[in-house]
């Protein structure tokens, strides 16, 4: 196994793969999923280490061959099925990931924006879009949203987030969410309008949502890394991080999910600029993680539950990264800071896909995954409603969500 593992970190380390799961070499483990993108350039290179390494590459090649960038799962050699004792599974994932991307940003770029009651909630926005939304949702829904200034980007952007709030004479607790912490995950900032959708048409006849907006204002940053998001747009599609500059402007962007004051930069990130997972030259370097961080402690003691939404997996990720025995060990990351703050409830969630499409999920299937996730989130709500809140809970939950939301709240405050 560690013969196994080795060689396919030395290949990726070798090619400069751009890793999609895991993010680091050193987190690829025999009997787990790779998925990685390679140029076409580098085919006749990879072809050869593959050789080299015992991994084979027939299959790879015959369906890549000549397409510009590709997505796929390792597949094993027989000396390394020998190690693994099971047969390997090989299969291309995205035949041609720049055709995707490609037909991806015509479908997105031809949305019909301009009319407020005809925004669309089932293709991707790009950012004017989405500030104009935000201005729209909070003029035609006063009685209920406000938009509020949170900070700047490196670029000089404002980050604004929406407030949904009951009108009421007591003070009431937090519920935060944020989107878009990682540019390419499109379907993140996605959800966080398609949640504020949800909210504003059933609060009015929904018992549940009815009932913890009479206790819990919610607190919505649907991009949080403007920047990088931006540039995903205009200029790479599959970029990650934020867009500050490092080494005399060698090197680009932070990974925000890497630079919060939450054992920083000890594991699963990297001090090398180049490296996706940067974590900035220090703690909270970054202005978008100082105006969350900032923002987050001054209320701490009324935030009950942080959530932070990424893709993709399918997976909700509990504090903390550093310490999981599983793979994907991360420090620095927004979950595991806001737990250690002092916030009870703190969790990532790691929305579709499981591969099939990964960073470049199509738009038709934006309106499953909100849907699936909001029902969680909501559940999630209704516990923290009823925990701080109990003479006032609407009793409509499901024995089997209560069942699964113990588990994982026991997982939390464990």
């Amino acid at each position: 196994m560690h013969w196994f593992n080795h060689q396919l970190q030395h290949l990726c380390d070798t090619l400069l793969l751009d890793l999609w799961k895991p993010l680091l070499p050193e987190d690829i483990q025999a009997g787990e999923e790779l998925h990685a993108r390679v140029p076409a350039s580098s085919l006749q290179e990879l072809k050869g280490c593959l050789n080299q390494h015992l991994i084979s590459y027939e299959y790879v090649y015959y369906f890549l061959k000549g397409i510009p960038l590709y997505f796929c799962e390792e597949m094993i050699h027989s000396k390394a099925k020998a190690l693994l004792g099971k047969t390997p599974l090989f299969k291309v994932l995205i035949r041609d990931v720049q055709g995707q991307l490609d037909s991806s940003m015509a479908r997105e770029g031809s949305s019909h924006w301009r009319v407020p009651e005809g925004y669309s909630y089932t293709v991707y926005h790009p950012m004017e879009e989405i500030y104009h939304w935000m201005y729209q949702i909070k003029e035609s829904n006063s009685e209920l949203v406000t938009q509020h200034y949170l900070g700047m980007t490196y670029e000089n952007r404002p980050v604004y987030y929406l407030k949904i709030s009951q009108p009421s004479d007591k003070v009431k607790k937090i519920i935060w969410m944020d989107c878009g912490i990682h540019a390419r995950e499109w379907i993140s900032p996605a959800f966080c309008q398609w949640f504020v959708k949800e909210i504003l048409q059933n609060y009015k006849t929904d018992p549940k949502i009815k009932s913890f907006l009479q206790n819990l204002d919610i607190y919505i940053l649907p991009v949080l890394n403007i920047d990088g998001y931006i540039y995903s747009w205009t200029t790479e599609r599959l970029w990650r991080k934020s867009r500050s500059p490092h080494v005399n402007g060698t090197c680009f962007g932070t990974d925000l999910n890497r630079n919060f004051n939450g054992s920083w930069c000890s594991i699963g990130a990297s001090h090398n600029c180049s490296s996706l997972i940067f974590c900035g030259t220090g703690p909270e370097s970054e202005p978008e993680t100082r105006a969350v961080a900032r923002f987050i402690e001054k209320r701490k003691s009324d935030v009950l539950c942080f959530l932070t939404i990424h893709s993709y997996g399918q997976y909700i990720l509990i504090p903390y990264g550093y310490k999981t025995d599983l793979a994907n060990k991360t420090s620095g990351s927004s979950r595991d800071w806001a737990h250690m703050i002092g916030i009870p409830f703190s969790y990532t969630f790691e929305l579709r896909d499981k591969g099939a499409y990964g960073f470049i999920l199509p738009p038709d299937q934006i309106p499953p995954t909100c849907e699936e996730t909001t029902t969680a989130v909501m559940t999630i709500i209704e516990y923290v409603n009823q925990k701080y809140f109990p003479n006032c809970v609407v009793a409509v939950t499901s024995g089997s969500q209560w069942l699964w939301l113990s588990v994982l709240f026991a997982w939390t405050l464990s």
